[in-house]
């Protein structure tokens, strides 16, 4: 570990890693996805030992790879002569691609889709993000490769799913977010609605996709078949509505924009202070009680107006006055020392070097420094769950360059010589770049 607690991760070969010691070892992905509910998927299933090889398109690669800036420049020359020549790798595409090998396949071509099927009746695992029913046109669909591969699961990631009306529509995550009801929900309350920060919807499609994956691998071993997943961003926004969507579908009642707050618990909200906000939830009396004494008005929560939750939501108005009287007059720092020990669930809003800097970030080896051949040293956020018998983040290879690993994946997974290799080249349908 570095000084200031980032895990330094130094590798610069693409071996397979130690077998038995990743709960995915010995599986292979093959990843017909790109931009970022497909790729952070496959990054999940690769973190976890899987062996993930992305295809990408020759020329353009991965839609990512040009989305910045901001971009990681190259300290090490590399080959512009044959390969795309971009401005360097775009911290976007760096994000969710690591521990991938990447192939340059044109699945236009014959030779293209032929090493694509190949592939398939090879690995464990193909995940795609295409429009329903386009990859069946190449003879590249579930229905076609489940001939060749019984045993393959098979994940299709898409805006709306592979039936219904909207089944051909293109989706991204903006457009789930405001279609789906959840930018309905996000804002203030008297503001226009607007986005989440992230693009969440995306991110937990692939989640709830990666969930799928696991789930059809442990069927796959009582039934010895694969299955077709059907995943879809306009599904999972609607699911992850959660009690929301309950309160319409059970009550009738129609949601709306809080801001920070809870439509059932107060105070639960970000209050400003004299130099930035802190974020508060008291969610139950006990709680309530904790913060009253913590900024010295414990006759507060004996208040008729407060005693109990519901009183606390009917008077919302009158007591988010009084708190914001008391916390507006004193620095971010000063509230929360008040806070400190006192029980109540608290934050400061912090920004990303705040956040990055957070001592338990830190002490938790978040942030992983891993060793580009091309770029040097590059920083990423590691897995987020820790396995206490699977070494887990320990051995992260650094997102590929464009087509980096095609003849080393179709020499050792395809068997292909070094003359079948160039054929491929020649008709167009695979392209090899000196790196």
């Amino acid at each position: 570990y570095s000084s200031n607690g980032i895990q330094i991760v130094r590798r610069h070969s693409t071996q397979a890693r130690e077998p038995g010691k990743l709960p995915l070892a010995g599986i292979r992905v093959l990843d017909m996805t790109r931009i970022l509910a497909g790729p952070y998927c496959t990054m999940l299933l690769g973190d976890l030992g899987a062996e993930i090889i992305k295809v990408e398109h020759p020329l353009r690669g991965d839609d990512t790879r040009t989305w910045g800036p901001p971009f990681k420049t190259y300290k090490n020359p590399k080959n512009t002569t044959q390969s795309p020549s971009f401005p360097g790798e775009s911290a976007y595409y760096l994000s969710v691609n690591r521990n991938k090998k990447s192939i340059a396949i044109d699945m236009k071509k014959e030779s293209g889709r032929r090493i694509l099927t190949e592939l398939a009746s090879k690995c464990d695992i193909l995940v795609e993000n295409f429009v329903p029913g386009k990859l069946a046109k190449m003879q590249l669909g579930y229905n076609d490769l489940q001939l060749v591969n019984p045993r393959l699961v098979y994940a299709s990631i898409t805006g709306y799913g592979q039936t219904g009306p909207y089944r051909n529509k293109p989706g991204y995550d903006v457009i789930i977010e405001a279609e789906a009801g959840l930018m309905h929900i996000t804002g203030e309350e008297d503001g226009p609605p607007v986005k989440v920060g992230v693009a969440v919807t995306d991110i937990m499609t692939g989640l709830y996709t990666h969930g799928a994956i696991m789930a059809a691998l442990l069927a796959r071993d009582k039934t010895g078949r694969g299955q077709h997943i059907d995943a879809s961003l306009l599904q999972t926004q609607t699911s992850i509505l959660a009690n929301i969507a309950s309160s319409y579908l059970i009550g009738g009642q129609e949601a709306r924009r809080w801001g920070t707050r809870h439509p059932s618990i107060a105070p639960y909200q970000v209050f400003a202070t004299l130099d930035g906000s802190v974020c508060i939830g008291a969610g139950n009396n006990t709680q309530f009680a904790s913060l009253c004494n913590a900024i010295g008005m414990p006759n507060l929560a004996l208040d008729k107006r407060f005693v109990t939750n519901a009183d606390r939501v009917s008077n919302r108005r009158a007591l988010i006055q009084i708190l914001e009287g008391v916390l507006s007059t004193r620095t971010t720092c000063e509230v929360l020392d008040l806070l400190e020990n006192s029980g109540l669930p608290f934050g400061p809003v912090n920004n990303l070097q705040q956040t990055f800097d957070h001592p338990q970030v830190r002490a938790r080896n978040v942030v992983r420094q891993v060793e580009h051949p091309f770029l040097g040293p590059i920083k990423m956020v590691g897995p987020a769950v820790e396995y206490s018998d699977a070494p887990v983040g320990e051995h992260i290879e650094p997102p590929p360059m464009l087509g980096q690993h095609t003849a080393q994946v179709l020499k050792n997974v395809l068997g292909y010589s070094d003359q079948q290799i160039q054929d491929a080249v020649d008709s167009g349908g695979a392209a090899l770049y000196s790196y």
